[in-house]
């Protein structure tokens, strides 16, 4: 299974595109490692993935979580396109994470570990 795809298909909120990102392709020592990486740069109180891209990430997250009332909730996914998905389930104060971003992120608590900037 490759990562990049160039295929058409409609996005989760319903915009035609021509490529994706087909995070299916990441093994779960990817997603541990990517836990990783976010847990040395965000402290979070417990973490939510959005179904179903951001189910693996949130089962590799979860041990990272504090458990303390006053860290933030981390909201996950596997893909940024528009926002849309993780938009729907945002939390006041809460902080969103995705592995890789198309677009620029136009929400400023949504962070990207990758980011196309072309």
């Amino acid at each position: 299974m490759n990562l990049f795809i160039k295929e058409d298909f409609i996005s989760h909120a319903g915009l035609p595109l021509t490529w994706k990102v087909e995070c299916d392709a990441l093994s779960e020592n990817d997603y541990e490692a990517l836990a990783k990486i976010v847990s040395e740069q965000i402290v979070f109180r417990e973490v939510k993935g959005i179904p179903r891209g951001g189910i693996p990430f949130e089962k590799a997250l979860k041990k990272y979580s504090t458990k303390k009332p006053g860290d933030p909730l981390l909201i996950a996914d596997d893909v940024y396109t528009t926002g849309t998905s993780m938009r729907e389930v945002y939390e006041e104060g809460a902080i969103g994470i995705v592995v890789f971003a198309r677009n620029k992120i136009q929400d400023d608590w949504i962070k990207a570990i990758w980011q196309m900037s072309i």
